[in-house]
């Protein structure tokens, strides 16, 4: 029996490892911490969104420029079949705002433990703190709880995550591995990532609110998800969906009444003030809460005379900030193994029988359901890839 070995215990390495075993090899999952799954199940703390129900031709516009070399792995284990797996497993799903698709318990915790189990069933075997640190021939070195191990095996799927979270594993420390094995990489950079802010004094008492009924455009990115001012800046599903093109210099615009037009929210400004202040005037007149009023005074002064030059400033007002916070503390990471150092099953061109996988490609996608989408997706596509390859007598 041929086997294989899965190094990196993630969703995308599971999903290796699970259509591996399926047709008949012999596997083993390697992963460096204690456990596995530990970014999954972090990332399922605030309701594990694990696809999203929108139309594929939506779906695949999320990936952009890796959205054509991306096809192949999506589309042979799509968001449907993703919940229809999630249901094998025990979980009953469902749709919740703009299509982003979860399980009824919410938590990663169940689902891993049932998928655990299936792997367990189909023979996969699991080495845990065994942290991989290269390779000679056709053997993989590893340091462990122990002593420095050697394995052999007939092919790898690596799964070893981006360069964000290092206390949950994704530490990009493979990326010198495969550097000096000949794989030229694309840098590392911080994607859905928050905002580093210095606050004015004045902002303080805000911190921890969450900001609602905005719009968010860096460039051609654009959102109307939420945000939460914290200390350090701002973080939320807003703000990670428009930080590409913060990272890529755009300007960051936040529209604090995207429901109404420029035109009427000037015809609201020019109502008589009487004896408010400028401050009581926008928020009787637009209606504006606390936040959104606390950050129009933050960013918008001084403000110009003319309602309408205000009204402009309102709808399209400057975000002043330090730029994206630190890579570490990035949701995901851009940057990794390109498309032009595989072939089409994601195999290594510089390493035949070494397939990649999941985060540690060079792609990336806003939250919503696509990062685990194409996690699970290509892991599969990575283990039906290592198994064509073994079929072929190769190895």
């Amino acid at each position: 029996m041929k086997n294989v070995a899965v190094i990196g215990g993630g969703p995308a390495g599971l999903a290796a490892a699970e259509v591996m075993a399926e047709a008949g090899v012999k596997v083993r999952v390697y992963e460096a911490k204690p456990s596995l799954g530990r970014k999954f199940l972090m990332a399922g703390k605030s309701g594990l969104n694990l696809t999203n129900a929108g139309d594929m031709a939506h779906v695949m516009a999320q990936y952009r420029e890796a959205a054509s070399w991306l096809a192949p792995a999506i589309e042979g284990f799509d968001n449907e079949a993703i919940v229809d797996w999630a249901t094998g497993l025990g979980q009953d799903m469902f749709i919740g705002t703009t299509d982003r698709v979860f399980p009824r318990a919410m938590k990663a915790s169940p689902l891993l433990r049932a998928w655990l189990a299936r792997l367990e069933a189909l023979g996969v075997e699991r080495r845990t703190r065994w942290r991989w640190t290269g390779w000679s021939a056709d053997k993989l070195h590893f340091e462990t709880p122990d002593v420095p191990a050697t394995e052999s095996c007939d092919s790898v799927v690596l799964a070893l995550g981006g360069a964000s979270w290092a206390r949950l594993g994704s530490d990009g420390a493979w990326a010198q591995i495969l550097s000096d094995a000949g794989v030229t990489l694309a840098p590392f950079a911080p994607a859905n990532a928050g905002l580093s802010v210095e606050w004015s004094e004045h902002m303080f008492r805000l911190l921890g609110q969450p900001l609602k009924g905005v719009a968010w455009r860096a460039g051609d990115h654009r959102s109307r998800g939420e945000a939460v001012l914290s200390r350090r800046g701002l973080e939320g599903g807003g703000i990670y969906s428009v930080s590409r093109g913060v990272r890529e210099g755009a300007t960051l615009y936040i529209d604090l009444l995207p429901d109404l037009s420029v035109d009427d929210v000037a015809t609201r400004l020019a109502r008589p003030r009487g004896k408010n202040s400028f401050a009581n005037h926008l928020r009787k007149v637009l209606k504006l809460d606390p936040l959104r009023l606390a950050l129009a005074q933050e960013w918008g002064r001084p403000w110009p005379e003319d309602s309408k030059a205000i009204a402009r400033r309102l709808k399209k007002l400057a975000v002043r900030h330090d730029g994206l916070r630190p890579l570490d503390e990035a949701i995901s990471t851009a940057g990794g193994v390109p498309a032009s150092a595989l072939d089409p099953n994601l195999m290594l061109r510089a390493r035949p029988g070494v397939f990649c996988a999941g985060e540690m490609l060079d792609w990336e996608a806003p939250t919503g359901g696509y990062l685990l989408t194409a996690c699970l997706a290509t892991g599969r596509h990575a283990g039906r890839g290592a198994v064509e390859w073994l079929g072929r007598g190769a190895g």
